[in-house]
């Protein structure tokens, strides 16, 4: 399911890929509104599947670094967005994953994985493993 998710750019959320035509794809809000709606090809989408997170050794893929909040935490962040300060976001983004790069992953970044992530699960989406794996572990 997690390689059906994607951002649309100027539009805040995450959306899942329901169907695609010739011209647009049809997609559904994940968040609780499941607002259906039509994505252009005009409209820039980067498909979560795609996003990786540099680390001092090698780029790991979204996914897993929501794996690890997903494991740590086993639900919701436990802190609002809104009102973490950056210096605790940074701090608990380091407990996540100590080795990130912290030169090319800014402030930014952070407060939008956090925030993709809270979507995801709120949304009902906590399975983060990759399809490989959950298909190797089921033979």
């Amino acid at each position: 399911m997690f390689e059906r998710i994607m951002t649309v750019s100027g539009k805040p959320g995450l959306y899942r890929l329901l169907s695609s035509g010739r011209n647009m794809f049809v997609v559904e809000a994940v968040d609780a509104t499941h607002k259906r709606m039509p994505v252009y090809n005009s409209d820039k989408v980067v498909m979560l599947d795609d996003i990786a997170i540099y680390t001092d050794t090698e780029e790991l893929p979204l996914r897993k670094v929501f794996s690890l909040i997903y494991t740590k935490e086993n639900g919701i962040l436990p802190f609002d967005l809104k009102l973490a300060t950056p210096e605790e976001l940074t701090n608990y983004f380091a407990e996540i994953l100590p080795d990130y790069d912290r030169e090319r992953v800014y402030l930014t970044h952070i407060k939008k994985l956090f925030s993709w992530y809270n979507i995801l699960v709120a949304g009902g989406v906590s399975d983060f493993e990759e399809a490989e794996e959950v298909a190797e572990s089921n033979e």
